[in-house]
């Protein structure tokens, strides 16, 4: 019984670390094909330079996770993508902190895209 309840309480807190967090949007690689030419979005890879040079999507510039994120217009979406999804959830989280409003987060990052 006591077994079942720790398997539980693991799985919740999972599934709880891999949501989004409260007013970060997620979307696919595919919906990002619809939105790369919109003017009122900054598109941000969180990747690091090498891995940027080695294959990126044109309309995204280059800021290391751990860049000083502040910089960015706040009255702009702010779309995030790296090589997995797990870099650009963190960065999400940080720009949330600053106060951004709209942030995107690309599910699956550069491993998903086919562009």
């Amino acid at each position: 019984m006591e077994i079942a309840v720790i398997i539980v309480l693991v799985v919740a807190f999972i599934a709880w670390r891999m949501m989004p967090a409260k007013g970060i949007q997620s979307i696919s690689t595919e919906q990002l094909k619809t939105i790369l030419n919109d003017r009122d979005k900054v598109f941000i890879d969180v990747r690091t330079p090498g891995e940027y040079k080695g294959r990126n999507i044109r309309q995204f510039k280059n800021i290391p996770l751990g860049s000083d994120f502040s910089k960015l217009p706040k009255d702009k979406e702010i779309v995030v993508i790296c090589q997995s999804g797990m870099r650009s959830s963190q960065a999400c989280k940080q720009l949330k902190k600053l106060g951004y409003q709209k942030i995107t987060n690309v599910r699956g990052g550069m491993s998903a895209w086919r562009g």
